[in-house]
């Protein structure tokens, strides 16, 4: 037998932390499948903060143009004998969703979303599981073609991985593809708990190559302003919209070199869908969980609207320069720990009541009479371990954001292997938009015609009939 171990993800360790989990002290948990001839489990390479690493490049088998994980890491492997070699450990982690803030989650080797699993279109896999949760978990690999025994639904198709076992899953990746992996074991709770992890699979013959390659998925919590650990009761009021368990600011920029073909991989694991929108150029679906969409069916778009359990990869050429919003659609999942019944004070004055509401509560601030972005720029008393609904600081001032917000960061002259921020965009003189300062004429209006007293009949529907 041969084993060739993958190196792993390059890049300052000491800053990115990486721990390898003994082999040795895993080597007598069960394999429950008789075709897995291993004679150790591969080691478990764990990521305990949320530095985007480089992409993780082939070292031998088929080139691809390989992914990067917005705040996260691509799970290396061994090959052994044919097979391509994975171990995920399922775990309680902590995941710091933006400066600020920690949250207690559930998730795979040492954090939430897990690593990114990446191969290629007819490699034989080999993921080892071990669960290290408080109770028992599967693995769904979620759009993978494969054998019914291996798609990872707890009591229909397998048993469930009981805490302290590792179980085998083995399959051919049958087709390329953007899809994703989490538990259908209790999987409200282990879901909710922010179980996840995305994988992608390169076609064979290097077709859909592409300059840059990023994926993400999008997750939702309900977590109490000072707490950590999320209500996973929870069916819509949530507080927290995130990209791979991350809010703005803490969000990872996407990052082009101009002229660059770009690719976005979503998923989403919420409770509801994400009009995604980019700013700037646009772009057209070129891949679903079901495969890639031919070319005579792609529609040139800005926003893709992404159902539950989804997922879709579109394109773009980065032909303009600059800081490119990107966001999901819907306003208030651009807002951290959101509130929501809170009142609307929109045109009553709150002065009067400063002095009397302060004896009381001190550190009151009355706010909202003229809208909320008063809120981008104050800093407010607040419980530890919170974060504000509105946040982030821009060149031209406060951003007033949060949640699933990024920003595209097209660039000319970067390095082609270059992720790293490139800061603000340097705009061109006479290219930002200003401020008026001439004489502003009266506007014209046109007059209004006087009722010529026409009398209308309303017919009120009866009952719901009219709907």
């Amino acid at each position: 037998m041969t084993d060739e171990i993958q190196p792993e993800i390059p890049g300052d360790n000491s800053r990115r932390k990486f721990i390898g989990t003994s082999a040795a002290l895993l080597a007598g948990a069960a394999l429950l499948t008789g075709r897995a001839q291993a004679a150790s489990i591969p080691e478990a390479p764990m990521a305990i903060d949320a530095v985007m690493q480089p992409p993780l490049r082939p070292s031998s088998g088929s080139d691809y143009q390989p992914v990067v994980t917005l705040n996260g890491w691509t799970l290396p492997w061994r090959m052994k004998d044919g097979w391509k070699e994975f171990h995920l450990v399922a775990e309680p982690v902590e995941r710091e969703l933006a400066p600020g803030m920690t949250a207690r989650l559930w998730g795979y080797n040492g954090q939430s979303p897990g690593p990114t699993i990446e191969s290629v279109e007819g490699d034989k896999a080999r993921i080892f599981v071990t669960n290290k949760l408080p109770e028992h978990t599967t693995i769904h690999w979620h759009g993978v073609m494969l054998p019914n025994g291996m798609d990872g639904v707890g009591g229909l198709t397998q048993p469930h991985i009981k805490p302290g076992k590792t179980f085998v899953y083995e399959f051919v990746m049958q087709r390329s593809g953007t899809f994703m992996y989490h538990p259908h074991a209790d999987e409200m709770v282990q879901m909710a708990m922010g179980m996840m992890g995305s994988l992608v699979v390169h076609p064979r013959d290097n077709t859909h190559r592409v300059d840059r390659d990023f994926v993400f998925l999008l997750g939702s919590y309900d977590i109490a302003p000072g707490t950590a650990i999320p209500k996973v009761m929870t069916m819509t009021d949530f507080n927290l919209w995130t990209w791979n368990s991350r809010v703005f600011p803490g969000i990872d920029p996407i990052v082009a070199r101009l002229g660059d073909r770009v690719r976005v991989r979503v998923g989403n694991l919420t409770m509801t869908n994400h009009p995604i929108h980019k700013h700037g150029a646009p772009f057209t679906v070129t891949c679903t969980d079901g495969g890639w969409v031919p070319a005579s069916a792609q529609i040139p778009e800005v926003t893709t609207d992404l159902p539950v359990g989804a997922m879709r990869a579109f394109e773009f050429d980065a032909v303009e320069p600059g800081d490119w919003a990107i966001h999901c659609h819907k306003s208030h999942h651009t807002m951290n720990a959101m509130g929501h019944e809170v009142n609307t004070f929109i045109g009553a004055g709150q002065a009067h009541l400063k002095d009397a509401v302060r004896k009381l509560v001190p550190d009151f601030m009355p706010m909202g009479s003229s809208g909320m972005a008063e809120m981008g720029a104050m800093e407010m008393p607040m419980p530890s371990n919170t974060l504000p609904m509105m946040t982030g600081y821009g060149p031209f001032g406060p951003m007033e954001m949060g949640g699933m917000f990024s920003v595209v960061k097209v660039r000319e002259g970067l390095g082609r292997n270059d992720y790293g921020d490139p800061g603000d965009y340097k705009h061109p003189e006479g290219t930002v938009a200003y401020e008026f300062k001439g004489t502003t004429a009266k506007a014209p209006r046109a007059k209004q015609k006087k009722s010529g007293g026409i009398t209308v009949d309303v017919v009120k529907p009866n009952g719901h009939s009219g709907h």
